[in-house]
């Protein structure tokens, strides 16, 4: 594994860093909380091809590796970009890779229409809180045991919850069947999720924390910064420290699902899980150290405190995926755990 980015990812941040820095100013995420999407921003990133970067040249798509998307993934977590990037790239891969002639595939890789993936097997047809369920036009999800594509309408509103996340409950019973036996597929999407959620959870930690380091060198206190302050300091120090740990994994986890390392279902999960914690540390933090203003609505660090724990819950409680992580790593021939 690399610890370093190449030159070819470090342009792609420079480009995203900036467009996500322009386009998705804290403002534009609190006018689509309603809805939890941006029509105009997704507009704009099909424009620069970011819905279909993952996907093969032979597929209309740019070519590019997990590793290079989750560049992006770092930088739209950064700016919680209102838009189901990840889902997006991960339902199209999924779709491609079990039904590459799917007359969908075009569209979804133009970014013309929308498709996400359902975490949790459906419910007597039904998917429950599907991330970007409220605008996809293509939903892939795990039904009966089987992977299938449904294309119901999407509702056009959200579900209301703590991040203000597009999500939606999903009609999945009558969808085309990919696979009879679709489990192996459907994991394979959903740790490709939790490898890239990490590393947009990551993002988010950061941006957290320079909101509130920022923050606590600005506010005065006795004649002096907040930040000057030793308890402050080593408060900062503590979650810094994991956020290094949580970048790193994440990373790992996303190489090991590129160079299809036979540990990687396990690696997305960790990480998927610590850097949710991690994110909530991180936001919680920065949120305590700007007192009372970190919970009123005009400052941004709420934001970020309600998506840090809103985009850790998406996949269920956290206790029941570090309930399938112990069977993966206690009981690697489980089938209790594969299809959890």
């Amino acid at each position: 594994m690399r610890l370093e980015m190449t030159d070819d990812e470090i342009a792609v941040q420079e480009v995203f860093a900036g467009f996500f820095a322009d386009q998705c100013p804290p403002d534009a995420v609190r006018e689509a909380a309603d809805l939890g999407h941006s029509p105009d921003l997704w507009k704009r990133l099909a424009e620069m091809g970011a819905p279909g970067m993952a996907v093969a040249v032979e597929h209309g798509g740019g070519g590019a590796t997990l590793s290079d998307l989750a560049v992006v993934a770092a930088e739209a977590g950064r700016r919680l970009a209102p838009v189901p990037l990840i889902e997006h790239a991960v339902a199209v891969r999924g779709l491609i890779a079990t039904d590459p002639g799917h007359d969908a595939v075009a569209d979804l890789v133009a970014g013309d229409r929308i498709a996400t993936l359902a975490l949790r097997a459906a419910i007597e047809g039904e998917a429950r809180l599907v991330p970007g369920g409220a605008v996809a036009d293509v939903v892939l999800g795990l039904a009966d045991g089987a992977l299938v594509v449904g294309g119901d309408a999407a509702p056009g509103a959200a579900q209301a919850n703590t991040g203000d996340l597009a999500l939606a409950n999903r009609t999945l019973g009558d969808g085309q069947t990919l696979a009879a036996a679709g489990e192996t597929e459907w994991r394979r999407m959903v740790s490709e999720w939790q490898a890239l959620t990490a590393v947009g959870l990551t993002g988010l930690a950061q941006e957290a924390l320079s909101l509130g380091t920022t923050y606590a060198m600005e506010r005065e206190q006795f004649g002096v910064p907040v930040g000057s302050f030793q308890a402050v300091q080593h408060g900062f120090a503590n979650v810094a420290t994991s956020l290094e740990g949580a970048v790193f994994l994440a990373h790992k986890a996303v190489w090991a699902l590129d160079s299809g390392n036979a540990d990687a279902d396990r690696l997305a999960a960790m990480a998927f899980l610590f850097a949710g914690e991690t994110a909530q540390a991180c936001a919680a933090a920065s949120l305590q150290y700007h007192g009372g203003y970190g919970y009123a609505e005009e400052y941004d660090i709420q934001l970020y405190y309600r998506q840090a724990k809103a985009r850790t819950l998406v996949l269920g409680p956290p206790s029941a995926e570090y309930r399938r992580l112990a069977d993966v790593v206690l009981a690697p021939d489980s089938t209790e755990g594969a299809a959890a």
